[in-house]
C-alpha cells in the first residue's frame, strides 16, 4: 500500500481521469488527447508554477502523506487513583484546577506562559500578513509565545535601506505594535532571523530600534528542506526584491523574461531565501553577537533534518546555553512549501521528537546544559498536545502550532467578514451576531469592557479556539491525575503497535503498567 498519492492532489488543484497506479499516480491508461489533469499533465502547462500548493498566498497546506507512526498510535493512560500536584480530594482534585502554565528560558530569565502552546511563525507571506492582526492581539491576550517569522523587513514594500541594511519597515513596526498593545505580561515576541535577515541587518533593527526581546535564529522547519519561497505577482516586486539581494526567478532583469511576461506566459516571480550554512564556531559567534545587540532571549528553530542535523542543534543549543530549540517535523502545515518535498523530505514528527528526547537525554545524563524545547509539526488538538509532552518529558516544555492557529484566525475572519455584510460594522446586530457565533466573545467583553470592541473576530476566533485546547488539555490531564505540567511524563502513555513502541520506547498497550497489576494481583 503507498503511503503516498502522487500525481494529484486538491494542494496542486490536480486530479486523475481514471483510477492511478499506485507507484507514478499516473492514469493507469493515459490517453492521447487528455487536456492535462494530472501533475504531470498540468506541469507541461505551467512547468514550476504546479511545485506549490493553490492558489498560492491564500491557503495553508499540510503533508497527505499516511506516515507508519504518529500521535493517533499512541493512547493516554487513566487512572482512577489519587492525584498528582494537588490534595487528592474529590472536592479539590477537579479538572479546572489543572495548572498549565510552563517556563522556557536560561540565560536571559524566564518567560512565563499561561498555557504550553504558542504560535508557529507568521512571516513574509501574503496570508501570515494579513492574518498577522488576529493572531497577535489572541496571543497576547492568551499569554503565550508569539513568533513573527523571516523576511517580514525585506518583503516590505515601504521598507527604506541604507547600504544594504534595513532603517525602516513599517510592516514589521505595525506587527510589533499590535502585540505590544495587548500583551498581557505572560510570553514574549520573537523575531526570525534566516541568511538574509541577517544580512539585512534585522536582528539589530527589531531589538535596538523597536524593543524586540527575543530573535530566533532560523535553520529550517518541517515542511522544507529549502530556504522559504514567495510568489511575486508583478515585474515591479520582482525586481524589487531582487535588487534587496533576494534570488529571483526568472530573472526580471532578462528582456525575454520581462516579454514573457508581458504577453502572459509568465505570471508570476518566486523570491528564495539562501540556504544556511550551519557550523558550531558561526552559531556560537551569531549567539554571542544578537546578545550584545541586547536581546534578552536568544531562541533556534530547526527542522526534520537527519538525525546528524539534529544532535547538532541539541549539542549547540546545549553550549550556547539558548532560551528555547523548538524543533520542526514533517507533515506541518505551510502554505510556501513545494508539496512533493512537503510529503516526501524529512524525518516527521513522532520519529524526530523521540530522536530528540534521546539526544537530550545523552546530554542530560552527562550534565550538559539542557535547553528548554519545543517541537512542532502537525499538532492541532489538546491530545496532540499532552501526547507531545509526555513523548518528550522532561524536556519538552511547549509546542509550537501554526497552521491550526491560522485556520481559527481565517475562520474568524470569514465569519466577522459575513456579519459585516449581513448588519453593518459595529451595528447593534453586529455585536449581538458576534456573542451567537463565537462562545468565547463573552469572556472577552466581561474582560475588557469597551475595548472589546476593538478586537477581531480574527482574534476572536484564535482566543476561543485556544480556551478549547486549554480546557480539553485540563481534562485529559485530571483523567491522569496529573494536575500540573511539569509532572506529566512517558509512563503516561501506551503504544498501540509494535511499531510504535520500537520508534519510542514506549511500551505496548498489553505490557504497560503491567508490573504495577502483577504487584496488585500477587497472593500474600
Amino acid at each position: 500500500m503507498s503511503l503516498s498519492k502522487p500525481n494529484a492532489s486538491p494542494a496542486t488543484l490536480t486530479t486523475t481521469r481514471v483510477a492511478p497506479s499506485p507507484t507514478s499516480g499516473l492514469c493507469v491508461t493515459c490517453g492521447d488527447g487528455c487536456p492535462g489533469y494530472c501533475e504531470v499533465g498540468r506541469s507541461a502547462l505551467r512547468g514550476r508554477e504546479v511545485i506549490y500548493p493553490q492558489p498560492f498566498g491564500k491557503i495553508t497546506a499540510g503533508s497527505e502523506k499516511d506516515y507508519p507512526v504518529d500521535f493517533s498510535h499512541f493512547n493516554i493512560q487513566g487512572s482512577c487513583v489519587g492525584a498528582v500536584g494537588i490534595e487528592a480530594d474529590s472536592d479539590k482534585a477537579v479538572f479546572s484546577a489543572v495548572d498549565l502554565s510552563t517556563e522556557i528560558g536560561a540565560e536571559g530569565g524566564k518567560i512565563k506562559m499561561k498555557v504550553p502552546f504558542f504560535t508557529g511563525a507568521l512571516g513574509s507571506t501574503e496570508i501570515a500578513r494579513v492574518n498577522w492582526e488576529g493572531a497577535a492581539i489572541a496571543v497576547g491576550i492568551c499569554g503565550a509565545v508569539l513568533v513573527c517569522g523571516e523576511n517580514v523587513c525585506g518583503m516590505d514594500p515601504a521598507a527604506e535601506f541604507r547600504d544594504g541594511r534595513v532603517m525602516r519597515s513599517p510592516e514589521l513596526e505595525r506587527r510589533v505594535k499590535l502585540y505590544k498593545d495587548w500583551y498581557a505580561g505572560y510570553g514574549t515576541l520573537l523575531v526570525q532571523a534566516n541568511v538574509e535577515d541577517i544580512r539585512l541587518g534585522v536582528p539589530e533593527y527589531a531589538v535596538e530600534k523597536l524593543g524586540v526581546e527575543g530573535i530566533e535564529i532560523k535553520w529550517g522547519q518541517g515542511a522544507k528542506d529549502i530556504g522559504g519561497e514567495v510568489k511575486l505577482p508583478t515585474l515591479e516586486r520582482a525586481l524589487q526584491l531582487k535588487r534587496r539581494g533576494y534570488i529571483v526567478h526568472p530573472d526580471p532583469e532578462n528582456p525575454y523574461v520581462q516579454e514573457a511576461h508581458k504577453l502572459g506566459g509568465i505570471t508570476e516571480f518566486e523570491r528564495h531565501s539562501r540556504l544556511g550554512m550551519v557550523d558550531e564556531e558561526s552559531f556560537l559567534k551569531e549567539v554571542e553577537r544578537i546578545r550584545k545587540i541586547g536581546a534578552k532571549y536568544v531562541t533556534l528553530k530547526t527542522g526534520a533534518y537527519k538525525a546528524s542535523d539534529l544532535a547538532r542543534a541539541v549539542k549547540f543549543s546545549s553550549e550556547a546555553k539558548i532560551d528555547l530549540l523548538t524543533v520542526d517535523g514533517a507533515g506541518g502545515g505551510t502554505g510556501m512549501s513545494p508539496w512533493r518535498m512537503m510529503n516526501e523530505w524529512g524525518i516527521p514528527t513522532i520519529y524526530i521528537e523521540n530522536l530528540l528526547y534521546k539526544f537530550l537525554k545523552r546530554l542530560d545524563e552527562k550534565g550538559k546544559f539542557i535547553p528548554s524545547c519545543a517541537i512542532a509539526g502537525g499538532i492541532a488538538l489538546e491530545d496532540h498536545i499532552f501526547k507531545a509532552i509526555a513523548l518528550g518529558a522532561p524536556y519538552i516544555k511547549a509546542v509550537c502550532m501554526g497552521r491550526s492557529t491560522l485556520t481559527a484566525a481565517m475562520v474568524g475572519k470569514t465569519q466577522g467578514q459575513l456579519m459585516e455584510e449581513a448588519y453593518g460594522k459595529g451595528s447593534k446586530e453586529y455585536q449581538e451576531a458576534l456573542f451567537r457565533t463565537f462562545i468565547g466573545a463573552r469572556e472577552l467583553k466581561e474582560r475588557y469592557g469597551e475595548d472589546f470592541k476593538k478586537i477581531p473576530p480574527a482574534a476572536i476566533g484564535i482566543y476561543t479556539y485556544y480556551d478549547r485546547l486549554a480546557t480539553g488539555l485540563r481534562q485529559l490531564m485530571a483523567g491522569e491525575r496529573k494536575f500540573a505540567l511539569r509532572f506529566i511524563d512517558r509512563k503516561d502513555l501506551m503504544a498501540l503497535t509494535r511499531e510504535a513502541t520500537d520508534v519510542s520506547g514506549i511500551p505496548y498497550v498489553m505490557e504497560a503498567d503491567m508490573e504495577e497489576a502483577e504487584k496488585i494481583l500477587a497472593l500474600k
